[in-house]
């Protein structure tokens, strides 16, 4: 293993980088401008996929040699298409909608676990009291509802005092 080659190759390989980068960075910015916000809402699993596969891309663009900034933005400009041609589709077809969109899911009620949801959904105890400190919310006794929302993270809701 030749230690020397993994930490530097040569000048080109790093210009190359500074160039790329220079180049597909402020296009993808460009490109998510001219997308709307919604392209990078964290609104469900599929909105996820996008964002880490455009960063994927962005980085296989930047370090790869066979990839020419061509390749690169069309990659960026097809994930960004198709991402904005789904979220068209699901605005205008609950079918669609329910095909790539999950619906969010009750696991506490009026300070009561709902075990079954929560295995379900695989979440721990141990998550929820997470969720409900992080939530400032001392124990399930003082919360109304917790939810699983469609993008992962858990919404609390405290119970009104009195």
């Amino acid at each position: 293993m030749d230690i020397g080659a993994m930490l530097f190759r040569d000048w080109q390989s790093l210009l190359r980088v500074v160039l790329v980068g220079s180049l597909a960075y402020p296009a993808l910015v460009l490109f998510l401008r001219v997308s709307g916000k919604r392209t990078l809402a964290k609104l469900n699993a599929f909105d996820l996929v996008v964002t880490v596969a455009l960063g994927s891309t962005l980085a296989t663009v930047l370090l790869n040699r066979s990839v020419t900034l061509a390749e690169g933005l069309l990659a960026l400009l097809l994930l960004i298409g198709l991402q904005f041609l789904v979220a068209w589709l699901a605005v205008r077809s609950s079918r669609f909608s329910d095909l790539v969109k999950s619906e969010p899911t009750l696991l506490l009620h009026q300070g009561r676990l709902l075990q079954t949801a929560m295995r379900r959904q695989r979440v721990t105890e141990a998550e929820m009291l997470a969720a409900l400190r992080s939530g400032g919310v001392a124990g399930p006794e003082r919360a109304e509802s917790v939810v699983l929302e469609t993008d992962g993270t858990l919404s609390v809701v405290p119970a009104r005092p009195g």
